[in-house]
């Protein structure tokens, strides 16, 4: 059996020391992955209904320190050696999927193949609205982000015609191993 790490970028761990702290103990336990989550902004107020808590809120108050998580997850990465980074998640679809793979591959290459790329649709509506970014349209970018990454990751000059459409884009580096594995989180 494995054990994760969930939430691992929150709270004192926020901070380069609480970071590598929490990191460093994390490996030296033989824990097997850090799970990152993550939100570009949190408004203030928001109506959209928090699917993990019978609040319909998350925990806490909305002012938090909350790294991206790719940034966090490499800053760990250079202070460890085995332990598995993994976003649980990132929001996919408000993210420009060329950047993410681009982002993603460097990560794992620079971390010995160590990434797990957890992604989901997000739930908090207003975030969406904030980042001009379609809330209706989520699941189908989504998937079809993930298709873009993957491609982007296998073929040498990459091609999709879709919302996004490009010819014969090469995207170096690519993942350690030619791919990094795809988690999709769901909300239950």
């Amino acid at each position: 059996m494995r054990y994760g790490i969930a939430y691992a970028n929150v709270g004192p761990f926020a901070t380069p020391d609480g970071a590598a702290a929490i990191a460093g103990a994390a490996e030296e336990a033989g824990f097997e992955s850090l799970w990152t989550v993550e939100h570009v902004i949190v408004p203030r107020q928001y109506s959209s209904t928090y699917p993990y808590a019978p609040s319909g809120k998350m925990p806490g108050a909305e002012v938090f320190d909350l790294p991206d998580p790719l940034i966090w997850l490499t800053w760990v990465a250079a202070r460890t050696e085995r332990i598995r980074l993994a976003t649980g998640i990132l929001i996919l679809p408000q993210r420009n999927p060329l950047i993410t793979a681009k982002e993603v591959a460097t990560l794992d290459q620079l971390s010995g193949g160590r990434v797990m790329l957890g992604v989901g649709i997000g739930w908090l509506e207003e975030e969406f609205r904030f980042l001009g970014v379609s809330w209706e349209d989520r699941v189908a970018h989504t998937e079809e982000y993930v298709e873009v990454m993957r491609a982007l990751w296998r073929e040498e000059a990459a091609s999709h015609a879709g919302s996004l459409t490009f010819t014969e884009a090469i995207s170096l580096p690519r993942p350690a191993a030619g791919s990094v594995p795809i988690v999709a989180g769901v909300a239950s």
